[in-house]
């Protein structure tokens, strides 16, 4: 049974996403003078900043029956629950008793515990208070960034009473209770699939002091980490997604895209691979042009579809019931460690328990990686108001998003607003699905030559869930999760999820794992922040990261290019052209989206079909599995191969044919190569500080660009 959420998807327009410094990438990181706050990573300090402007609220996690608030209503949500009350209280009010309208309290959910109160102007000094009287409400948090100005772009990061401490392999039972019994600690629980970590807590200590009882750990002899189990939004955002709305203008696009495309001929036949340009690109830009694709309908000939090889995404929703990736289903047996009810992966996001008859053991966790009726139910609503709702009932319900939109664009009409509204609520919601996505690229195989085609339409797809809505991760779950997937001995781990912060403990187990599995293979996002440096976990050495191109064979605007960038792979870009992005498998065909309403009869948002059984997106999310799936081929074709080779196979295939620069990255180049050009914003050049610079190519290309017939080849 799946738990109960209190969280809907539209967080991730209000939190949006990360600039994190890569410490991995640099020599030297030095925190700011006037800079408290810090969290420390192998000894560096990391500099954060406390927001003003927002609170964050735990809940509790079984509201108890009588209610300090009035109005409380056991069905309501309870983020919306709290915004009512925190209205109806009068911490909404600019002056109590004055005609003064009220301002509203926007409050949004994160996952399935968490919300973020947006603290209004001139707002009273109770607010915290009146948000603490409600009895549904465990405690308020603090809110932290990773940049000075809490308006620009940065990471939006909780602060729980939770740290993830690492002990050494000797470091005694005894000692770690002495240990916690000096500081006031006690242990939540020991982290699975891991040894000697654990996350605890405070008895005394609560708000930003958490950080610095972490910082006092990490110092002390025996333990080998100690960093605060941070709970981040890494949302797939609307920046992220394409921001035009020509999908949804056009009744057949589905249908009139594969008429007016040539029908290519391949291993793996679909009616839709003529739009899937990242496994051949000569459909959408003709024969006689260079190819921008990994040749993958080549790579077919030589390999076995990736049969006998099981690759783990780990990532958010993950609908597998899906019917081109029902097929692929990993389905679990033999296991030394099985977890309860484990049949097709585990999803790590809830905070309840999963328990086995008759021996009682319980596991944090879920193994149902799909949506819940519960999660359902939350996200419906606002799904189908984008459908139901006239122009001005939408304006007036989403009130906050319609003003945010005319603000950057005071000459858009009621009706132009409104239709933006729809728009980014739609790609809001169909993002919960970007595991879905993510497995799409790797590994479907269409159903009776119908739907979308992986890379890789034979290998075997271990869905494991580290997401829970919003984009709402930490750390402890992610160690676990890659644990996990390692133990399940799987040949290839996915990690669609850059810009996770810098983790000793998370660094820690990824090193772990690849020492203790030379042939696993971990593949991961570059980033779409558009930064010299790749983001984190992608940074960590032994994982491969992976950049994104376009359809003309050009690094797409949003990729992160420079230190540590290993190779390059189609990644889409759809702001001009909705083709250009990358097809693959969507969610929002579940039934119980359309329950009430009559289903859509046109495309919309990322959807390439009424449903949305089809998108088409953009992002270094969807470069990485499609070298996930690449190397699921090589290890097909020879099973033998240790990760180093496949690597080293992958890079020496990998060409800059078809790739060019832009004027613009061939004066950066120059500028980065004579003076060491670096802003604020980077994490590290990719040219310093290497004995000798690196060539243009590499710096924005890594290696190259994957070629899956060659490095199937050699594999071979």
């Amino acid at each position: 049974m799946k738990r109960l959420l209190s969280s809907l998807t539209l967080t991730g327009y209000f939190l949006t996403a990360a600039i994190v410094p890569n410490i991995l990438n640099s020599q030297t990181v030095t925190a700011q003078a006037n800079t408290e706050l810090f969290y420390t990573f192998y000894g560096q300090p990391i500099p954060l900043n406390l927001r003003q402007d927002a609170i964050a609220v735990s809940f509790r996690e079984t509201p108890p029956s009588t209610s300090r608030s009035r109005s409380f209503t056991p069905n309501i949500p309870l983020y919306l629950q709290l915004q009512q009350d925190l209205e109806n209280s009068g911490s909404g009010s600019r002056t109590r008793g004055s005609s003064t309208p009220t301002v509203k309290i926007d409050v949004q959910p994160l996952g399935e515990r968490y919300a973020i109160v947006t603290v209004p102007p001139n707002s009273p000094d109770t607010l915290t208070q009146q948000i603490r009287q409600q009895s549904y409400v465990e405690n308020t948090l603090p809110v932290l960034s990773l940049t000075e100005n809490p308006q620009e772009k940065s990471q939006t990061v909780i602060l729980p009473n939770e740290i993830l401490v690492s002990f050494d392999p000797d470091f005694s039972t005894r000692n770690i209770q002495s240990l916690l019994n000096r500081y006031n600690l006690e242990i939540i629980r020991p982290l699975q699939f891991t040894p000697n970590n654990y996350l605890i807590r405070s008895q005394t200590q609560q708000g930003t002091e958490i950080i610095n009882v972490s910082n006092q750990l990490a110092r002390i002899s025996g333990v080998q980490s100690a960093t605060p189990n941070f709970v981040q939004s890494l949302n797939y955002t609307v920046e992220d997604i394409a921001s035009n709305s020509t999908a949804s203008t056009n009744r057949n696009r589905l249908e009139q895209a594969i008429a007016s495309l040539p029908k290519i001929e391949a291993e793996y036949q679909s009616q839709l691979l003529p739009l899937a340009w990242h496994l051949n690109s000569t459909a959408q830009r003709g024969r006689y042009r260079t190819r921008t694709d990994i040749r993958a309908t080549e790579a077919w000939k030589h390999s076995n579809g990736g049969e006998g090889v099981v690759v783990a995404v780990l990532d958010s929703l993950i609908q597998w019931d899906h019917p081109d990736l029902a097929e692929n289903l990993y389905t679990a047996s033999k296991l030394s460690n099985p977890l309860p009810g484990e049949t097709h992966g585990w999803d790590f996001t809830s905070k309840t328990a999963a328990c086995s008859e008759p021996s009682k053991r319980c596991v944090p966790g879920d193994p149902d990686t799909r949506i819940s009726q519960a999660e359902l139910e939350l996200v419906r609503p606002h799904f189908q108001n984008t459908f139901q709702l006239t122009d001005e009932e939408l304006l007036e319900n989403y009130g906050r998003l319609a003003n945010s939109i005319k603000r950057h664009n005071s000459s858009l009409s009621e009706s132009e607003i409104a239709e933006q509204v729809r728009d980014r609520i739609r790609r809001q919601i169909a993002s919960e699905f970007h595991g879905t996505w993510s497995a799409g690229v790797i590994l479907a195989q269409p159903e009776a030559g119908q739907g979308a085609v992986g890379v890789a339409p034979k290998a075997k797809l271990l869905p494991v869930r580290v997401f829970g809505l919003g984009g709402e991760i930490d750390a402890a779950r992610l160690i676990e999760a890659i644990g996990y997937a390692a133990e399940r001995d799987v040949d290839v781990i996915n990690l669609s999820l850059g810009s996770v912060l810098p983790h000793q403990a998370l660094a820690d187990q990824v090193f772990r794992i690849i020492d203790a599995h030379p042939q696993l293979v971990i593949v991961a996002s570059a980033g779409n922040e558009k930064l010299d440096g790749v983001s984190f976990p992608a940074a960590i050495p032994g994982v491969i990261s992976v950049g994104a191109t376009n359809l003309e064979g050009k690094r797409s605007f949003y990729s992160s290019y420079g230190g540590r960038l290993d190779v390059m792979a189609p990644g889409g870009e759809t702001e001009l052209n909705p083709d250009g992005g990358i097809l693959t498998t969507g969610g929002t065909w579940v039934q119980g989206f359309w329950q009430g309403i009559p289903e859509a009869e046109k495309s919309w948002a990322v959807a390439l079909d009424p449903l949305g059984r089809y998108v088409q997106v953009q992002g270094t999310s969807f470069s990485a599995p499609t070298v996930a799936g690449v190397v699921a081929l090589m290890r097909g074709v020879n099973p033998r191969l240790s990760r180093d080779s496949l690597i080293s196979i992958l890079r020496e295939t990998a060409s800059y044919d078809s790739l060019s620069l832009s004027q613009s990255e061939m004066n950066r180049y120059r500028l980065q190569k004579s003076v060491g050009l670096t802003l604020k914003q980077d994490r590290l050049s990719g040219i310093f500080p290497l004995p000798e610079p690196v060539s243009a190519e590499q710096y924005f290309f890594g290696k190259g660009l994957v070629n899956a017939e060659a490095a199937v080849r050699k594999a071979k």
